[in-house]
């Protein structure tokens, strides 16, 4: 126990540690590199002619488009005939399943009943299992009281604290008791009583329990998985434990989740085949929709490259199909209520197609959202049609409900202070980066040079050969006398436009080296320093001052990159995955560009380039230096030197920048160390 919750701390003061030494390099900067934004400010050396900083959110936003065109072309096509239909919901079950990743082996539940409830009509059980070792769930099950048997139904909570014991949430589930259904309601990861990060008194130790959905979806996609998978893990084996109980009909099962759990009730409806009647409140509706209005959500409510793999959320739906499905809406819902309903007339396609067309249906209110009464009885409704054959409104009387800590099911309230041995979801994240160090060294070792590249370019989406050449379009210069910076957009098509900042000794002078730099904060942090500019200049040295795509001035605004998800650019990072594209893969890209421009230069192309790199710059200029020797030398400030610290550390700042899914399958940064040469890389106050 004490060195579990040992490295649970270690996370919390390694973070303060990091952020003094950051603060310490800083000052380290400012001295060597002299007075940053002085008087004549930035404003000298941004020069994009346009609103630049959303430049890469609407690059992103148009591939997005293009992706979710494909798709629903494909669907139109299906639509044709029930053959090609079934085909087609086949196939993305296939992509699904891809996607998923391994999950965890079938162990036993060891199910705790930790108390009984008795009430008007049924009883409420206190229950606690196992979804993997020692990986606890906490969970609510309403028993109607009568011999039975009843259908079984799972409620997967949205994403309030309280989760079970949230009012409509126990609301939901008296509804569908008194109906004539056995249901259970999952506490998820990170809410009720099973937050995830948290000091040894089970404290949270960040703001917002569903905060650590998105910090530990990093560490998760980084060895394979996802906080989704882990939830629809968490919610099989809630199944299997419904499906144990002599009062439940296994053969009438249905789901329903509201929020974050009509997430889980959309993943796990395109995942189990025993579910027969499905639905959810107030979540689908048209990705596309959601990054144009409200940005990504958090990292539970996503899976990496849904849209590379042609997967919308009405594809989820569709793989549920033609059993019976309800979809539950409110018109001034933050979710886009006009995506809902696009997807709703593509379901009645769907299910038109089928011959069942009877089995789909939305229910909308005018309320915002979540499920409120009217939403509850319809679908409590619903469930009594396909599960009873009765048709009848339901509606809903009085309903008495509980304080949070009488439906308790933990002695301590949280499942990481209750149990010594405990194992949360980053301690499993962390099992599992260990586990595949074997898999890489066995790949490595099994894999010829060429297959290596490969599989490292596949990995960050980056092409092998570029298509179209890079051109320079000169923006003017700026200088104080003593030097000249050329202002140069450099344009390659089919990537967002880089701006620069380049100094050229004179044609005369002979160049000693080409040095280029990829500063997080931008390219002006750089070019503020008079006394630097003045120095490579004196040392007869070129400079290429860079920004690549989403930093410097093409830095995506704040406002939409909310502070929950630790990461100051999460809308572009999450678009990215979404597509297939990480952002390390594009930023690659971006490095490619300058050496393919230093290439055609006359000036600049015979002579050795170092690259300066820093933050989230410094990976893509790793991977750049494995597939370009004339690259000489590599100086990394400030940045990550392994992947599994993003699993070990999930409270780190800006982690989904980093992210490359599966990459730990496959290599880790070192592995690139070491095909550059590890004399050619220096990392400065590095972590």
């Amino acid at each position: 126990m004490n060195s579990e919750r040992k490295g649970r701390n270690t996370v919390w003061d390694f973070n303060h540690t990091t952020k003094f030494l950051i603060k310490v390099t800083a000052l380290i900067w400012l001295l060597v590199f002299g007075n940053y934004f002085r008087a004549n400010g930035q404003s000298d050396f941004y020069f994009v002619p346009w609103h630049s900083h959303t430049t890469l959110y609407k690059y992103l936003m148009q591939q997005v488009s293009s992706q979710d065109r494909q798709r629903l072309d494909s669907l139109s096509q299906a639509l044709d005939s029930r053959q090609q239909m079934l085909a087609y919901r086949n196939k993305r079950r296939k992509r699904y399943n891809k996607l998923l990743g391994p999950l965890p082996k079938k162990t036993p539940l060891h199910v705790q009943i930790t108390g009984t409830i008795q009430r008007n009509g049924y009883k409420i059980k206190k229950v606690v299992y196992q979804s993997f070792p020692h990986h606890h769930v906490t969970a609510n099950l309403y028993v109607p009281d009568g011999k039975g048997p009843f259908p079984g139904i799972l409620f997967f909570c949205g994403h309030e604290m309280t989760a079970k014991a949230t009012k409509s949430y126990q609301k939901t589930a008296i509804l569908f008791a008194t109906h004539g259904f056995v249901m259970l309601v999952i506490d998820p990861i990170s809410q009720g009583e099973r937050l995830q990060l948290t000091h040894d008194q089970g404290k949270p130790l960040t703001r917002g329990a569903t905060t650590s959905h998105t910090l530990l979806d990093a560490g998760a996609n980084v060895v394979g998985t996802s906080v989704a998978a882990y939830e629809l893990w968490d919610n099989e084996q809630g199944l299997h434990y419904l499906s144990s109980l002599s009062k439940v009909d296994t053969t009438r099962l249905g789901i329903l989740g509201n929020s974050g759990g009509a997430t889980q009730s959309t993943y796990f409806m395109a995942h189990n085949r025993k579910i027969k009647v499905a639905s959810e409140c107030s979540f689908i509706t048209r990705r596309e929709r959601v990054y144009e209005t409200i940005g990504p959500q958090d990292g539970c409510q996503w899976i990496p490259y849904e849209g590379k793999e042609r997967l919308g959320e009405g594809d989820f739906l569709i793989m549920h199909a033609p059993k019976p499905l309800l979809m539950l809406a409110g018109r001034y819902d933050f979710f886009s209520f006009m995506g809902t309903r696009k997807v709703y007339r593509n379901m009645k396609k769907v299910y038109k197609r089928f011959g069942v067309p009877q089995k789909v249906r939305m229910f909308h209110y005018s309320n915002g959202h979540g499920i409120q009464k009217p939403k509850r009885e319809a679908a409590v409704t619903w469930f009594r049609r396909w599960f009873y054959e009765d048709s009848t409104h339901v509606k809903e009387g009085n309903l008495k409900i509980l304080p949070e800590k009488k439906l308790q099911c933990t002695k301590t309230g949280q499942v990481n202070s209750s149990y010594p041995d405990e194992v949360d979801v980053q301690q499993h994240n962390e099992y599992m980066a260990d586990t595949l160090k074997k898999t890489r060294q066995e790949f490595r070792h099994n894999t010829s040079h060429s297959a290596y590249l490969s599989e490292i370019r596949r990995s960050i989406s980056l092409p092998k050969h570029q298509m179209h050449g890079v051109k320079p379009e000169q923006m003017g210069t700026v200088g104080d006398g003593n030097y000249t910076l050329h202002k140069v957009i450099l344009r390659r098509k089919g990537q967002p436009p880089m701006p620069c900042l380049i100094l050229l000794p004179p044609s005369n002078e002979k160049i000693q080296k080409t040095v280029v730099w990829f500063p997080e904060q931008g390219k002006a942090s750089i070019a503020d320093s008079t006394s630097l500019i003045n120095k490579y200049g004196q040392d007869h040295d070129a400079v290429i001052l860079a920004d690549m795509r989403g930093m410097g001035e093409m830095k995506d605004p704040a406002q939409f990159n909310g502070s929950k998800y630790h990461n100051h650019e999460y809308r572009n990072a999450a678009i990215s995955l979404h597509i297939g594209r990480p952002l390390v893969g594009q930023r690659t890209q971006d490095v490619r560009t300058v050496m393919d421009y230093i290439k055609k230069n006359e000036q600049l192309k015979n002579h050795s380039v170092t690259i300066n790199a820093s933050g989230t710059a410094a990976p893509p200029a790793l991977y750049a230096a494995v597939f370009n020797p004339k690259i000489e030398h590599l100086n990394l400030y400030h940045t990550i030197k392994s992947y599994g610290y993003i699993v070990r550390h999930p409270l780190m700042k800006d982690a989904f920048s980093y992210v490359v899914p599966d990459v730990l399958k496959y290599y880790d940064l070192p592995d690139l160390v070491n095909l550059v040469g590890p004399k050619k890389v220096t990392y400065i106050n590095s972590i």
